[in-house]
């Protein structure tokens, strides 16, 4: 008895039709992983009440943001710029939230990142000092614009 040629047909596509699924499969997961949105870590604002209304006495000027090379050949953004603080307190920490957008308009990398940082001298009153931020990690899906940045977190001096 001979096989059946529609038996043999049936067996020559499972083939095609396995690497159709895995491949759909595939393209599910990579879909997924790049347009998820984004985890948040932590609290997004560790502002008092006290730190809320004493944002408005910081200032942060002269922002601007540059590409360098490092010495592994791998580009670093740094944001760099000036802040201020206008008000009649002197403050130990000031962090920053720096949200990186997407073309879409979607949030691509939210990470907080300390600016002024007491070691032993307090930001005092009527000081201005410069700020470095150096970013190595930003994602390809990063829209190379600057970013948001959003005062955070305050700690004052006692």
């Amino acid at each position: 008895m001979a096989p059946d040629p529609s038996i043999q047909k049936q067996r020559t596509y499972l083939p095609y039709f396995l690497v159709l699924v895995l491949a759909a499969c595939a393209g599910g997961a990579i879909y997924y992983y790049f347009l998820r949105p984004v985890a948040q870590t932590g609290p997004q604002s560790l502002l008092t009440p006290e730190a809320k209304a004493y944002v408005r006495n910081l200032g942060l000027s002269g922002v601007e943001m540059k590409a360098t090379a490092n010495f592994m050949g791998a580009t670093v953004v740094e944001i760099l710029g000036k802040i201020a603080n206008k008000g009649d307190r002197a403050i130990r920490t000031v962090e920053l939230n720096c949200v990186f957008y997407d073309p879409y308009g979607q949030v691509a990398l939210r990470e907080r990142v300390p600016i002024v940082r007491s070691r032993g001298v307090a930001f005092a009153p009527g000081q201005t000092r410069e700020f470095r931020m150096p970013f190595d990690n930003l994602p390809a899906s990063w829209n190379q614009g600057m970013p948001q940045l959003v005062i955070a977190r305050i700690e004052f001096e006692n």
